[in-house]
């Protein structure tokens, strides 16, 4: 086990590295030549600097706390993949206290990416990382100090659930009880700023328990996931791919009831290449037709806005006899899944809970 682990890791590691050249050697350049510039803290004039402060001031520093690292302020808990900061000081607080170190966590609820107003851009699209914006300001928050150095890193943690769902009488609670506990397991992988100091990168893997084969240096935002709301911001459609939109069996394109479609032929429905509307408006007719008396549905993955769902509460509320076998194991989705089972069960349907043998995807 340790060999192919020493192995996917070795993979994983040219993986990320070839990642951020690419991102750093082709993909900003050549946004930049677009007209979309991501600025670095040298790149900003006066104007842009005065609004990207009054920005900090206004909605990043009321929302973060700093925490001194000293013997009454041991090193915090930090979640599954958030974004966090390691700051190097010099002097003494507001307080009187010495520390040396101090993490700054970001919370979830700021943008990794801000655009700024086009008037103040040397282009059309200019965007500025929440990064370079603690880079620059973080001296703010250690009032009486000095910051020797910020580094931004992540740490990712062993979010599986610890179930042995043949020792367990009720699944469900065992996993409500796990759920709350996933962000916290233990670290499997540090993500460091390129430029973080020797002594504090060593300090954080010391922290997490993690050796030099969990490390990760990168060259730019520790997650690049973030910038994958920037395409949203842009009205450039010669720059995107074309809209797929999903096709409609010609037996249900003019329908006015999915039943007569089917009473006529089996239909394939072949997803992601034919819209899922057609099973969902099944379902919505299913709920609300008379001559259907019972529904029997297995769900493996559902949203927090789940049409799906809604259609078998109506259909439950209805006077329909309901039955859904709910998939508790679903990866990252059992705490969505236990929350419409529960819905489903308040309005008189019966809801089996389990896992699911086989998974086709």
């Amino acid at each position: 086990a340790r060999e192919v682990y020493r192995l996917v890791s070795d993979e994983v590691h040219a993986i990320v590295k070839e990642q951020y050249a690419l991102l750093n050697e082709e993909v900003l350049p050549q946004l930049a030549t677009e007209g979309f510039r991501f600025l670095k803290r040298g790149d900003w004039n006066d104007a842009q600097r005065e609004r990207i402060r009054g920005f900090f001031f206004r909605e990043v520093m009321p929302v973060i706390t700093p925490i001194g690292l000293d013997p009454s302020h041991p090193f915090p808990r930090v979640l599954n993949k958030s974004l966090n900061f390691a700051v190097e000081l010099e002097g003494r607080d507001a307080f009187g206290r010495s520390s040396g170190a101090a993490i700054v966590q970001a919370p979830r609820v700021l943008p990794r990416v801000i655009r700024l107003p086009r008037e103040l851009g040397d282009s059309e699209y200019a965007f500025v990382f929440l990064s370079s914006i603690l880079h620059e300001f973080v001296h703010e928050l250690f009032a009486g100090m000095k910051v020797l150095g910020c580094y931004q890193f992540r740490v990712t943690r062993n979010s599986n659930l610890f179930v042995d769902e043949e020792e367990i009488t009720n699944l469900r609670a065992k996993i409500q009880g796990e759920l709350p506990q996933r962000h916290f397991g233990d670290a499997v992988r540090l993500e460091v700023a390129n430029s973080c100091s020797e002594a504090m990168t060593q300090f954080l893997l010391g922290q997490f328990n993690l050796s030099e084969s969990d490390l990760y240096r990168v060259a730019g935002p520790v997650n690049l996931v973030r910038l994958m709301q920037v395409p949203d911001w842009v009205l450039r459609s010669d720059l995107k791919f074309q809209p797929f939109n999903p096709g409609t069996p010609k037996a249900l394109q003019k329908c006015h009831s999915v039943f007569d479609s089917i009473r006529g032929g089996d239909i394939l429905l072949h997803h992601p290449y034919q819209s899922f509307n057609s099973v969902i408006e099944l379902l919505e007719q299913s709920a609300n037709d008379p001559l259907v008396v019972a529904i029997k549905m297995t769900v493996y993955r559902t949203g927090t806005d789940s049409v799906l769902m809604q259609s078998l509460l109506r259909a439950a509320q209805n006077g329909k006899e309901v039955t859904v076998v709910v998939e508790l194991m679903a990866r990252f989705d059992e705490e969505a899944n236990i929350g419409w089972a529960t819905k489903l069960e308040e309005v008189g349907a019966h809801v089996v809970y389990g896992v699911v043998g086989y998974k086709t995807h």
